[in-house]
């Protein structure tokens, strides 16, 4: 195994990032610069707190890592209300977006749910 690339959360958290840079290059969210930061923010955060999380090498703090993501999920999902609200992006696109941030989210909540019941602890503990 490569490492967290080969996670689906993380490759899942991706793909989320390059759909929210598209909608930054091609709609007024550009000329929108603290929201467009605000979401760049959050879901690159969703995206790197996974990897980090996974080099930590131990459960408890994946775990840990694992939440910060899925709140991220969470608070760009409210950017997305923001951003249909001033009109920045279409009703397909907010739900496009919408539904990965949901979708991801909820693999993240089962995601942490396995780890937590997991008999390794994380490679740290070998």
């Amino acid at each position: 195994m490569k490492g967290f690339e080969e996670l689906e959360v993380w490759n899942m958290s991706r793909e989320l990032c390059n759909e929210v840079w598209q909608i930054m290059l091609h709609t007024t969210l550009a000329k929108d610069f603290e929201l467009k930061n605000q979401m760049n923010s959050a879901s690159g955060s969703v995206m790197d707190n996974i990897a980090e999380g996974y080099e930590r090498n131990g459960n408890r703090e994946f775990i840990q890592f694992l939440s910060i993501s899925k709140a991220s999920c969470g608070e760009l999902r409210s950017q997305l209300y923001r951003c249909l609200d001033r009109r920045h992006i279409s009703q397909k696109q907010f739900d496009v977006i919408y539904n990965m941030t949901l979708t991801l989210g909820k693999k993240l909540g089962a995601f942490m749910s396995y780890l937590k019941k997991s008999e390794r602890k994380g490679s740290k503990y070998d």
